[in-house]
């Protein structure tokens, strides 16, 4: 994968999201051709259609996979061990799976790429930093108030521009096939303390206000989710932040030989580009 960077097409699914966007990017700017993989691609993708998934793969030599709805669902297995058969056979056979750490649920995804002929690679991630400025917790910051039902748990947030860069790694370098990477950022916060971390940066009053999951669930439906989704979110954040995730890793320095990006860096930026500018209406459930 490190010569004629301009034959070996690189599949990102999910490419319009936090992670897949950001791989996509340095994938061009280091000159591999991308496929884009999402409904809107151009070929379509959708991992329900699996009609889908050959025009994607075809010509390509790697495949970045963001699963969704999430890499925890009970489907979540049985779709990318096929994807992941189909990929093999047709010369797609590095693969990298993008997890979670410390859920169980996850593993029997984790397990499913790794096939016979594939190149895989897992990266276990924790909570991103752009969960504050690009995800469900940013309408919470531009309001002033991060509604989330995380108590004082510790959690070791990490930089998607990091996880790009591994994942980038491990789809154009040596040395990644066979490994899971467990990438945490450089220290423990609890969600009240990167709250603080968001005020000092924007100047703006932000505080983290704890609920119960059940008041969360609410909440998420008022946002217009279905109930389905709504009752997995909320059993799947209860398990996620129950401490058992407060412990920080080298991964990025292993994947990298760098240290990891840290919180106080990434909110003086996003506040230079006016993130959290403007205010909205909190929804209560």
């Amino acid at each position: 994968m490190t010569d004629n960077t301009t034959q070996k097409t690189v599949l990102v699914l999910g490419g319009t999201g936090k992670t897949g966007r950001r791989i996509a990017e340095r994938l061009t700017a280091a000159g591999y051709p991308v496929r884009i993989g999402s409904r809107g691609g151009e070929p379509p993708f959708d991992w329900e259609g699996r009609a889908t998934w050959e025009p994607a793969l075809r010509g390509t030599v790697a495949a970045y996979l963001a699963y969704y709805p999430d890499i925890a669902d009970p489907g979540a297995a049985a779709t990318l061990r096929a994807f992941a058969e189909q990929a093999v056979r047709g010369g797609t056979r590095r693969l990298v799976l993008l997890s979670a750490r410390g859920v169980d649920a996850t593993l029997p995804a984790e397990r499913a790429v790794a096939v016979d002929g594939a190149e895989w690679t897992v990266i276990r991630a924790s909570w991103f930093f752009q969960n504050f400025s690009e995800g469900i917790l940013r309408d919470g910051a531009l309001g002033g108030e991060i509604v989330f039902p995380a108590g004082d748990v510790k959690e070791p947030f990490i930089d998607a521009d990091d996880i790009a860069e591994v994942a980038v790694a491990a789809l154009t370098g040596d040395g990644h096939a066979g490994r899971i990477h467990d990438l945490t950022g450089p220290r423990l916060l609890t969600f009240a303390e990167a709250a603080g971390e968001i005020a000092r940066a924007s100047g703006r009053e932000v505080r983290y206000v704890p609920v119960p999951a059940e008041e969360y669930g609410a909440m998420l439906g008022c946002h217009g989710l279905p109930d389905d989704l709504v009752a997995f979110l909320t059993e799947l954040f209860g398990t996620l932040l129950d401490g058992r995730n407060a412990r920080v890793t080298d991964g990025v320095r292993r994947a990298l030989g760098r240290e990891p990006r840290d919180i106080a860096d990434f909110a003086r930026e996003a506040a230079a580009d006016g993130t959290w500018l403007k205010r909205v209406a909190a929804c209560r459930g």
